[in-house]
């Protein structure tokens, strides 16, 4: 059966919008009204850490495309990506030549930025926020889905089971650079990052080949930032038994 599975289909429809700020969050996560204060709160946080990430960015972009380009200004560069992308360089990035790392930055610079909530790890199904080495040998952040993990590499699952942290899906996206031009979001995807899953089609059993995921593979290349964000702004509700939970009955 021939379909674009998995939610990194998605990538397509955010790409027809034609906003600079996005907000995603799961259709399952829901939020009954007595509680909605925090999650407001917090979808206003993400979107604060957005903007000045976004400012950060843009006062750096404007310094590498001076005529001159001091070594000062590739140490602030460097800063930014570390202290607050928290990006690495790929190993031997420091025996490059002064263009060549003002070449490594401004493609580094010059992508969509997200700031992605997380929640304190409770064991829900799912993933989260971990560190990945990237094809280029960067070093960056990025939300990992169990599916994409090797459990049955001891090393692998040891470091999933001990995240402290859990992805709710709880997005804002700058889909837009400094000068108002909207970023094509695909390009910005990982091909290779697409997974196999177990699905059934009319009773039967079969393997589904699915895109890489919206939030994982689909933005595997885009500035990411983690903030945790209080878990009574997750609320899911992915079986009937989930509405049993204390969040979601009426006072």
């Amino acid at each position: 059966m021939f379909r674009p599975a998995g939610h990194g289909a998605l990538i397509e429809n955010l790409n027809d919008i034609q906003a600079d700020i996005v907000f995603i969050k799961n259709i399952d996560n829901v939020v009954p009204d007595e509680i909605k204060e925090p999650t407001v709160t917090y979808k206003k946080v993400l979107a604060a850490v957005l903007l000045d990430a976004q400012q950060q960015i843009a006062r750096i972009q404007g310094l590498l495309d001076s005529e001159e380009v001091s070594d000062g200004y590739l140490v602030e560069a460097d800063e930014l990506f570390r202290r607050t992308l928290f990006t690495l360089p790929p190993e031997g990035f420091e025996d490059l030549s002064k263009e060549e790392k003002v070449d490594y930055f401004r493609r580094k610079l010059d992508r969509p930025v997200r700031a992605c909530g997380m929640v304190k790890n409770v064991g829900e199904p799912g993933g989260g926020p971990f560190w990945a080495r990237n094809h280029d040998g960067s070093v960056s952040l990025q939300v990992v889905e169990s599916a994409q993990i090797d459990l049955g590499n001891p090393a692998q699952k040891a470091i999933f089971d001990e995240a402290t942290h859990f992805n709710p899906v709880d997005l804002v996206c700058g889909l837009k650079d400094h000068n108002g031009r909207k970023y094509d979001l695909p390009a910005y995807r990982d091909p290779l990052t697409g997974f196999i899953t177990g699905k059934s089609k009319d009773g039967k059993d079969l393997k589904a080949q699915e895109l890489p995921g919206l939030w994982n593979g689909a933005m595997a290349d885009w500035n990411t930032i983690f903030v945790e964000v209080p878990l009574i702004t997750f609320n899911p509700v992915k079986t009937v038994n989930d509405l049993l939970r204390k969040e979601h009955q009426p006072e």
